[in-house]
């Protein structure tokens, strides 16, 4: 009885080391598969103290007109802004969690907003090698890629505001992609609520993306006197992500009165629409966004009345907008 009592015990030993070692087994080859994922991560490979340098620039052109059976003030002029600046991106803080990413950074200004042609080609944009004094924003990128925890951008002027926005916008792209993950040819949708405050309730921008292929790519050049050139240097592999938006309104046309008109006892009708074309390069090998083009159209037509009905203004407004993010490569100071 004694051998047979330990033959059993002996048995059921190596049952269950087996069952141990397959298991480790297991966990091995479904680290060794994710390893080899043969979709790259296109999130950014920050460090804390890391700085990068942005050229943006942002062209808008609206027009808004109005009509009413009673006087009103003199109609909104056209709006035609063209603004360029520097942009110098400190990171403060990077999180992981599993195959997310959060980032706290700092934004400031090298140099104010001003007119300029695009960086794709010769520039005539030269900087002065200065940061505006107290012009900065301090932000958090959040694990789904929106920002927050904003501080500063109320103090910017409105050029700034949009320069801003359109940087962050743009850079983090790669957090819509479901597991910051693609390979070429994969598609992928997003939906997200119009941020900006509208006189029609329930915007929401429905997006389509696809990884089209990787091509070379290159930050622009930053001289040491702070001139902007064109790319230059050995060139860098991207993956080329296009993403088309569309503006739909989930609320009736008959009655689209945002929460806060109608706390003003305000009513408003009508219809909004918009679409927006995006191209983004995001470098392979460092996940850093190398250049990015947005290209919007936007309409409204919309009218704003007392809740009663009574005293109705009709706007008709019309917008377009170009905007351009661009990496620029600091380049150290030529020794004497």
């Amino acid at each position: 009885m004694r051998i047979c009592a330990d033959t059993l015990y002996l048995a059921r030993y190596v049952m269950r080391r087996s069952a141990t070692l397959t298991l480790a087994a297991l966990f091995l080859l479904a680290r060794a598969a994710a390893s080899d994922d043969p979709r790259p991560s296109l999130l950014p490979k920050l460090q804390p103290g890391q700085s990068l340098t942005y050229l943006v620039h942002w062209r808008g052109d609206k027009n808004v007109k109005t009509e009413s059976s009673f006087a009103l003030p003199m109609a909104p002029a056209p709006s035609l802004v063209d603004a360029l600046a520097l942009l110098r991106i400190e990171i403060l803080e990077v999180q992981h969690l599993s195959d997310r990413l959060a980032v706290h950074a700092k934004a400031q200004f090298v140099h104010p907003p001003s007119t300029a042609r695009p960086a794709t080609h010769e520039s005539n944009f030269v900087p002065q090698n200065q940061k505006s004094p107290g012009k900065f924003i301090e932000f958090t990128i959040a694990l789904d890629g929106s920002a927050d925890k904003i501080i500063g951008l109320d103090a910017l002027g409105p050029d700034e505001q949009r320069i801003w926005e359109a940087w962050v916008a743009r850079f983090a792209a790669a957090w819509t992609i479901p597991r910051q993950r693609a390979r070429i040819g994969e598609k992928w949708k997003g939906e997200q609520l119009e941020p900006a405050s509208s006189p029609i309730a329930a915007l929401m921008w429905v997006r389509d993306s696809v990884y089209v292929r990787n091509e070379p790519c290159r930050a622009a050049q930053l001289s040491s006197d702070a001139e902007v050139s064109p790319p230059s240097g050995s060139a860098d592999t991207c993956a080329v992500l296009l993403t088309t938006a569309k503006l739909v309104q989930n609320s009736s046309s008959k009655d689209a009165t945002p929460e806060e008109f109608k706390l003003r006892e305000l009513k408003t009708m009508g219809t909004a629409n918009g679409a927006n074309e995006i191209i983004t390069y995001i470098s392979l090998t460092t996940g850093i966004v190398v250049r990015a083009t947005e290209e919007a159209n936007q309409q409204m037509d919309v009218i704003v009345a007392k809740a009663n009905a009574s005293n109705g203004v009709h706007y008709t407004v019309t917008a377009k907008s170009q905007s351009e993010v661009l990496l620029v490569a600091d380049t150290p100071p030529s020794r004497p």
